[in-house]
């Protein structure tokens, strides 16, 4: 009977360990989210993309409110400045000004390169979220950048709209900053790898403020976004982001 008894209890454990863990995972996925994101943001960026042969720096303004709405802002080189990028819900535009067209991004060019870059669409507009897309699993710890890291993996749930088959974060426990991901496609490889760095205070938090994506199997290639200020949790009007506001802001 006893050794019912413990039996039964020692499953116990097993099953609320299990959820426990479940939980904490996605918790902790969305807390490193949050603290890149707010409410709102708004800042100024550098997007460098580096070849074997050339390189390129675009510098750009951003605003974000949740993950519905956000407007990206090209201010340079002279041949991008002005294009705008919008994401109200499901739909993103494009506006050019030297052709004075407005062009609808569909899903399908979501895996498609942004600007020339490493970066997908989806990366910067934001179309899939990490926290609602995916499960979240903790599946070891390790050290990255001299940061104690949990390490999660994230599966796409059945109905989700995703990219990537897998992706595998590193988040440090005691600031929940993501830290390193591993972007693997739906047959298991890995593409992509991003890795963040140059930690530092921004408005109210401490964050990394330089990410690199690293194309696995493209040797000497890479993307590297540097945050140059960022504001969180400013109040923005919804009506900021619209396409009347894609053709004249500044």
């Amino acid at each position: 009977m006893k050794k019912k008894m413990f039996f039964s209890v020692f499953i116990f454990i097993l099953i609320a360990t299990g959820n426990l863990h479940a939980q904490n995972a996605t918790e902790i996925i969305k807390k490193a989210d949050d603290k890149m994101h707010g409410i709102t943001s708004q800042g100024k960026m550098t997007m460098t993309v580096i070849r074997p042969t050339w390189s390129r720096t675009v510098s750009m303004k951003t605003w974000s409110k949740g993950r519905e709405l956000s407007l990206l802002l090209i201010t340079s080189p002279a041949k991008e400045k002005g294009q705008a990028f919008l994401k109200r819900k499901n739909e993103m535009w494009n506006w050019l000004p030297t052709i004075k067209r407005m062009i609808k991004i569909p899903p399908s060019m979501m895996m498609q390169s942004w600007m020339g870059s490493d970066f997908t669409n989806d990366d910067l507009l934001k179309e899939s979220s990490v926290v609602n897309d995916y499960t979240h699993k903790i599946i070891g710890n390790e050290i990255i950048s001299g940061l104690d890291c949990y390490k999660i993996e994230l599966t796409p749930k059945e109905d989700a709209t995703v990219v990537w088959g897998k992706i595998i974060s590193w988040v440090s426990k005691n600031s929940f900053n993501s830290m390193k991901n591993e972007y693997y496609d739906e047959d298991n490889y890995l593409i992509n790898l991003q890795i963040a760095s140059e930690i530092k205070k921004m408005d109210d938090r401490i964050i990394p403020t330089r990410i690199e994506i690293i194309p696995v199997e493209k040797e000497g290639n890479k993307t590297v976004l540097e945050y140059k200020n960022i504001q969180f949790n400013k109040p923005i009007n919804d009506k900021f982001f619209s396409q009347q506001n894609m053709k004249r802001i500044r």
